[in-house]
């Protein structure tokens, strides 16, 4: 049996992954502290429960949630950035902390993904990395909607001025041939 300060932290562990949209493992190997902290903040900016423990804890902890698919990727150093708001959170914060500030390196990576019940692999997290937010997605699908209705009302604004246009042509035309 585990001493209980283990058990206690496969607890909290447990408790900060549960009911998550999103579970994404960084290896975060060669970060330093300066830039950890600011990879901390904007994961917690964007919404992210962003953590470090041991992969035992992290292992535990997942497999009482049912979920063992990442088993094999807990090996090294390994950061947890978990989400229950935005899935693609995790990934698009680690994307643009390693495009702005870890530029020349090539850490932290991206070790696997679990979105919605899917394992995602490096490939599928950089390409989810790629996406807007939620609510940019929404502006877009809302936009698009909008898009056909604009046009028609423009189509009909201007067959309306066309239509205008053409009868005071007329009038104007009947009033010369009057005088």
């Amino acid at each position: 049996m585990y001493q209980p300060y283990k058990i206690e932290e496969i607890k909290k562990t447990k408790e900060r992954l549960e009911g998550k949209k999103s579970i994404v493992l960084i290896d975060y190997k060669g970060v330093n502290i300066e830039e950890v902290d600011e990879l901390r903040n904007r994961m917690r900016d964007a919404g992210v429960d962003y953590f470090v423990t041991k992969n035992t804890f992290i292992k535990i902890a997942l497999n009482e949630l049912d979920i063992s698919d990442l088993d094999s990727y807990l090996a090294g150093p390994t950061a947890v950035a978990a989400s229950s708001e935005d899935e693609v959170a995790p990934a698009r914060e680690l994307a643009k902390f390693k495009k702005e500030i870890t530029k020349e390196k090539d850490f932290p990576l991206f070790k696997i993904g679990y979105i919605n019940g899917n394992v995602m692999d490096v490939e599928k997290l950089q390409q989810l990395s790629k996406l807007p937010n939620k609510d940019q997605l929404l502006s877009m699908v809302l936009q698009g909607f909008n898009a056909p209705i604009n046009g028609f009302v423009g189509a009909l604004n201007g067959i309306i001025t066309k239509f205008v246009r053409t009868v005071d042509a007329v009038a104007k035309k009947q009033d010369e041939e009057k005088n």
